[in-house]
């Protein structure tokens, strides 16, 4: 990427934040380090601090300009309640204690410009107190949205419980959708106001090639033999039965296959895929890979679920794909995997259909897909980047 040079101010470095709550998974974390690593490549002299709520954020290599601050963890129940994910029982000390951590570090970094992932008021509203101080300091506040949320009327019914539109007029300049209207009309489908809607950019989907320039060592240590099945599951929390599935799956024929938990995958869980492995040495079982877009690249298939970033992974990469989507708390995966498959790019199963079975009907078929960068915009790091030069520049 061509190094921008900005005339934001000889004398004032640029600061950026980004905020991810990060409750279930590790794609908020994830797309917020590459958001950073491309504005750095833009702007070398750029600060740029990550608020992160998920501990395995620290096993990632961060690039020269940033750092992180990482808080204490909430887990996400089925029911899409916030619990200490270990930090004792009481929910609302740890509110307490996300919310004075996250307002001390951006009151103390005074960022020009202020991302927030996904949710406009933060987890459990967190970013309630530090919104109105960043304004009256002039940040720029973005909110930066992925493709899909959920279902249209349980998210209208969800932002007007949480005054999310409110706050949005308040407080946030622009949104940012890193998806394209082809597949998802953000601004269409969730009727939005038309105050609210002038404020939208579809900045396009974030190109994952590009983090191949950034990512640190492997922490693995396996040699596996092409060509081989990929089965990954994010950050694995609830990935289980699609892991236990894979296991008793039948490979096609002088194929390898490759099982990554995730990092969040329950201990007792992962034991029993290690003891299912005994019997499968056809299989390898990795618990956490911080960068496996190598191992993704060098697949021949992909089965996996169906978040925003583990797509884009293999949208990116082009690769043939069975997604296996979660459908609760929210029906965001399940959307984007079934518009995604009615395009021809990835194949899809519904979660209920889910038996080893399927999974090897599907490793033995020999269907084409189509690429995705034929029919979706996959320029989105380029376009942030031009909508952050954009507003140093005012």
């Amino acid at each position: 990427m061509q190094k921008i040079l900005a005339s934001h101010s000889a004398s004032k470095v640029p600061r950026i934040a980004f905020y991810s709550h990060d409750t279930m998974g590790l794609g908020h974390i994830r797309r917020n380090m590459l958001l950073a690593q491309s504005v750095l490549q833009a702007y070398p002299n750029a600060e740029v601090l990550l608020l992160s709520g998920v501990r395995e954020s620290g096993a990632y290599k961060l690039p020269k300009g940033a750092d992180s601050v990482t808080i204490p963890t909430y887990f996400k129940t089925a029911q899409g309640e916030y619990i200490p994910r270990s930090l004792g029982t009481e929910t609302q000390r740890l509110v307490k204690i996300r919310r004075q951590t996250i307002h001390a570090a951006l009151d103390a970094f005074e960022p020009d410009i202020f991302i927030v992932d996904n949710v406009p008021r933060g987890a459990m509203n967190e970013l309630d107190s530090i919104l109105p101080v960043l304004t009256n300091r002039g940040t720029h506040i973005v909110l930066g949205l992925r493709d899909i949320i959920d279902e249209p009327p349980v998210v209208l019914q969800q932002w007007k419980k949480l005054q999310n539109l409110e706050i949005i007029r308040l407080y946030f300049s622009s949104l940012w959708v890193y998806g394209d209207p082809n597949l998802f009309d953000f601004a269409k489908e969730y009727n939005l106001a038309s105050d609210i809607a002038d404020k939208l950019n579809y900045v396009g989907y974030l190109d994952q090639k590009r983090r191949e320039e950034h990512h640190g060592p492997n922490n693995y240590d396996i040699e596996i033999e092409q060509p081989y099945v990929l089965c990954v599951m994010g950050g694995g929390q609830d990935g289980f039965q699609l892991a236990k599935a894979f296991m008793q799956a039948e490979l096609p024929k002088n194929h390898q296959g490759l099982l990554i938990t995730g990092a969040l995958m329950p201990e007792a869980q992962c034991e029993e895929l290690h003891a299912m492995n005994q019997q499968r040495p056809d299989i390898h079982v990795l618990d956490f890979v911080t960068e496996p877009l190598k191992l993704l690249q060098n697949a021949e298939r992909v089965i996996s679920m169906g978040g925003y970033n583990t797509t884009t992974e293999i949208l990116s990469f082009n690769k043939r794909a069975l997604i296996v989507p979660r459908i609760t708390p929210r029906k965001e995966q399940w959307i984007r995997a079934s518009r995604l498959a009615e395009m021809g790019v990835i194949d899809c199963i519904h979660p209920n259909d889910l038996t080893p079975q399927a999974l090897t009907h599907w490793l033995q078929k020999n269907n084409s897909t189509i690429n995705a960068r034929d029919t979706l915009n996959f320029n989105g790091l380029d376009n942030v980047v031009n909508q952050i030069r954009h507003i140093l520049l005012k």
